[in-house]
């Protein structure tokens, strides 16, 4: 798979692979960046997201010097560690026991998938396309829908999974 990346994406990516080398656990990239990187049109990505084990995480904030951001106390979204590192071209939002609400409540998000993608001398990693899909999905808000149905062409969602993409009228 051969993603077109803009200068800025791939320059932040190639940052974030130096800054997460040292990472014990696996780490992936999600939304946007992910979908760009699986090779899918996605238009004003404007951050990157890097999900990680929270003690990989810590070590990163400390290593970037970095504070940790107070729970923003979205009603879908939580994180037990939060953070923003502003100095590649696009802000990294670092995200540790990264969870999602659903009817059940409080889920932690865990991905089962991780396929490394060459950016530059350096690898990144994302859940597949089919997973990715999947949470994008799961998220509902119309931009994650939106890069789901972009995504849509390159995973194999599974039959009983939504669609996200609307129908087009033919007039």
């Amino acid at each position: 798979m051969t993603a077109v990346l803009t200068p800025g994406l791939e320059r932040t990516l190639d940052m974030v692979a130096g800054a997460a080398a040292e990472a014990v656990e696996p780490w992936w990239i999600i939304g946007s960046g992910a979908v760009a990187l699986h090779g899918a049109a996605v238009t004003d990505i404007r951050d990157v997201d890097l999900l990680m084990a929270t003690a990989d995480a810590e070590r990163l904030l400390a290593q970037l010097r970095l504070p940790a951001e107070p729970d923003s106390e979205h009603p879908q979204f939580r994180s037990k560690l939060f953070a923003v590192w502003r100095e590649p071209p696009l802000p990294v939002e670092i995200f540790a026991d990264f969870r999602l609400r659903s009817d059940q409540g409080w889920n932690a998000v865990q991905l089962r998938t991780r396929e490394p993608i060459g950016v530059g001398d350096r690898t990144v990693f994302v859940p597949s396309a089919e997973e990715l899909y999947r949470l994008l999905v799961s998220f509902g808000r119309p931009k994650d829908l939106d890069r789901a149905c972009g995504l849509s062409a390159r995973a194999r969602p599974p039959a009983a999974a939504p669609r996200p993409c609307r129908r087009r009228s033919s007039s």
